[in-house]
């Protein structure tokens, strides 16, 4: 009997198996169908698939206004579930990004502010402190399989590798940039490895990484699962397939042209995972989730945040609001745009849900479950505010105001989202009481935080004159 049949027939499926309408049309709470909150075994319950892009721009995404690039299986999330419009990462680089995603918890919260600069030169304790429960150890906790298939950046010193950190399978790297190639155009100092055995032979990295995620979904199609798809696409090194770049061969600048090649990789590996869970029957029982890790940096790679401004570095939008959606077919709406603020760190309350497990309030999570604002269960927003900590560059979002600075004493600047996307008119002046009630919040916050572990070893890159 094919493991969908099984499920239905043991009565095993999560409640609400029936297609949800739009938002606006949603029935009263009472009649809603609800996720189960009790913890069920092996067999029971939802799958969880997280892909993470790399230093994707708001912009390089079809959904979100990408016109040179065709991403139609990205898109695809968004056409059968949910479009964020305003989902946030909790920095705006790399590896705190990851940190605050794999815990459901502000990273300045243990510690984890910065980046660590290159094996050789972090500093030895460097790694998600083991203090810390990630989302793989709580998906395996709920009788998951779980396998990690790409960028790691959370930890070089055995006891913050992957395998120890909750996941059953690795295959990937350990750093914060690779060659897409197994001999690239700069020295990598460390290997990519499936465990810990260095991996001799690779073709192309994002098509590796597409093809071990598809194998674990075959291997583990009989159990359920969490798959992290973290991608190192569309990070530089800018390297490329030659059939790929001749696709783009009408695009005549660089580094556009090698940039819409990775981006198109990175788009069909995405499309190969979601064909091997429809082949295998899983697509109903799945919650998928995409988004990227920051903003693009757009110099560097010809990434693209408009219409926002800034870029990755930066608390500026541009540098933290990212593509993000979710779609889980039959339990979510299809085709929607959610336009309150959400967080990556509501990823890991949403997984857990989905699975069947219920958060605990020892877990101090700073994310929600977005499941009932998704299906118009709560009608407030998910979030009272948003805050950004990034060294001396800090920001909180409240409603439609964001206050930003780029010195932690300097003076503020404010902004109305709603009517200035692009943070060009600070309104700081006009409205002090607003400025004093987003300073005082952002403050009570901060007093929250450790200081960082580490130093910090990558400087934002202005976008714009200060």
């Amino acid at each position: 009997m094919k493991r969908r049949d099984f499920l239905k027939s043991s009565g095993r499926l999560l409640a609400g198996a029936a297609m949800v309408p739009a938002l606006g049309s949603l029935p009263c709470a009472a009649s809603r169908a609800r996720v189960s909150t009790t913890r069920i075994g092996r067999g029971q319950a939802t799958n969880v698939v997280l892909i993470v892009a790399d230093d994707l721009g708001y912009a390089d995404v079809g959904v979100y206004g990408c016109h040179d690039v065709p991403t139609p299986n990205i898109d695809s999330i968004a056409r059968n579930g949910v479009r964020f419009t305003n989902g946030y990462v909790t920095c705006p680089v790399c590896s705190p990004t990851r940190a605050g995603l794999m815990t459901g918890r502000y990273q300045q919260r243990f510690g984890h502010e910065f980046n660590p600069g290159p094996p050789a030169a972090a500093a030895k304790n460097f790694g998600l402190p083991l203090t810390e429960t990630t989302l793989a150890d709580r998906m395996k906790a709920l009788g998951r399989t779980t396998g990690m298939f790409g960028k790691w950046h959370l930890g070089y010193e055995p006891e913050f590798h992957p395998t120890k950190r909750g996941f059953d399978e690795f295959y990937g790297f350990l750093a914060g940039s690779h060659s897409y190639f197994l001999t690239g155009g700069r020295p990598i100092d460390d290997p990519l490895v499936r465990g810990t055995e260095p991996v001799k032979e690779i073709t192309y990295l994002t098509d590796n990484l597409a093809q071990e995620a598809g194998a674990f979904l075959e291997r583990h199609r009989e159990e359920p699962f969490f798959l992290y798809l973290p991608f190192n696409a569309v990070h530089a090194p800018m390297e490329a397939t030659p059939e790929r770049l001749a696709k783009f061969s009408h695009i005549k600048t660089e580094p556009r042209r090698t940039f819409a090649a990775m981006l198109s990789a990175m788009d069909d590996a995405v499309g190969h995972v979601l064909e091997r869970l429809r082949a295998l029957e899983l697509e109903d029982d799945t919650l998928v989730v995409f988004l990227s890790d920051n903003g693009g940096p757009t110099q560097q790679t010809s990434s693209r945040n408009n219409p926002l401004r800034g870029v990755k570095g930066e608390v500026y939008e541009g540098g933290i609001r990212v593509p993000f959606m979710m779609q889980w077919k039959g339990q979510l709406p299809s085709g929607n745009a959610f336009d309150r603020p959400v967080s990556a760190l509501d990823i890991l309350p949403t997984a857990i849900a989905a699975a069947g497990g219920k958060v605990a309030a020892d877990w101090k999570l700073d994310g929600v479950n977005l499941l009932p604002y998704l299906r118009g269960e709560k009608s407030r927003p998910p979030h009272d505010a948003l805050y950004w900590r990034y060294g001396e560059p800090w920001a909180i979002r409240m409603g439609d105001w964001k206050l930003r600075c780029e010195l932690r004493d300097g003076k503020p600047q404010l902004y109305d989202l709603a009517a200035d996307l692009g943070e060009t008119s600070d309104l700081a002046e006009k409205h002090p009481d607003k400025v004093a009630e987003l300073h005082a919040a952002w403050k009570a916050w901060n007093a929250q935080l450790e200081p960082p572990r580490w130093i910090k070893q990558d400087a934002p890159r202005p976008s714009t004159p200060r």
